[in-house]
């Protein structure tokens, strides 16, 4: 990889994608990726790579529900093993009922069919993506503390000369006598990013599977050893109906 810069993260995982209960959804797959180090891959279609490791970092379907029992199909898929003391005992409990390992996350994907599932089934990465596919990336975002309206929401600042006194404050929050309080939803300082956010249609660039890399072009929400989700992307008139 000489001349390149290749982000390597900690953890490719393969889950079952949502369908949010849409009849025209398509029953794919996506999968999670474990950010680290990112480095920007500017002579590469700026790609960002990630590297699913071997062992722990495996995801594999923990349970499955069924309509006839559960009133929906879904399946519940775990990831990253870790030991018994490190989860709760209800947790612990799930598990040992489903005959499962301990794994650290759980999530629960809906689905039109579950054909083709079956529990402790391991997921590959390969069965589920190809080069040139679009994907859904979501994850949570860098937080950056308790912000001013500057920073947080991109608000001009006054004169800072000729005996301005209102150099970054806010400003008017509103009129006094009516409405005589402050609408909701009212751009002001307060606590900002650590939100879940989703990047749409990020196009996978190359599958290196000597490496055991995955490059996504684009900037993907998170810091490094951030849990991020890769999902088929949602494009309306191939897997979702133009009306």
């Amino acid at each position: 990889m000489s001349g390149l810069s290749v982000s390597m993260c900690k953890a490719t995982v393969p889950i079952a994608h949502s369908s949010h209960n849409h009849p025209f959804s398509s029953i794919k797959c996506s999968f999670f990726n474990n950010k680290n180090n990112p480095l920007l891959l500017f002579r590469v279609h700026q790609s960002q790579g990630f590297k699913p490791p071997g062992g722990n970092g495996k995801a594999m379907v923990v349970r499955m529900s069924y309509e006839a029992t559960d009133g929906y199909n879904a399946v519940q898929v775990g990831y990253r093993r870790v030991r018994d003391r490190k989860l709760s005992k209800p947790e612990m409990g799930h598990l040992q009922k489903a005959g499962a390992i301990p794994m650290r996350h759980l999530q629960e994907f809906r689905l039109l069919s579950v054909d083709g599932f079956e529990p402790n089934q391991r997921l590959v990465f390969d069965d589920i993506f190809k080069e040139g596919d679009f994907v859904d990336v979501s994850g949570t975002t860098i937080g950056k503390g308790f912000q001013g309206g500057i920073k947080r929401h991109h608000f001009k600042r006054g004169q800072m000369t000729h005996g301005s006194k209102s150099h970054r404050a806010l400003g008017s929050i509103g009129a006094g006598t009516t409405p005589g309080r402050v609408y909701k939803g009212k751009k002001m300082p307060g606590r900002m990013g650590g939100t879940n956010r989703k990047i749409r249609k990020l196009k996978i660039v190359k599958i290196d599977k000597d490496l055991n890399v995955v490059m996504i072009k684009g900037a993907v929400p998170g810091k490094p050893g951030n849990l991020l989700r890769l999902a088929p992307a949602k494009i309306v008139g191939k897997n979702i109906p133009k009306n």
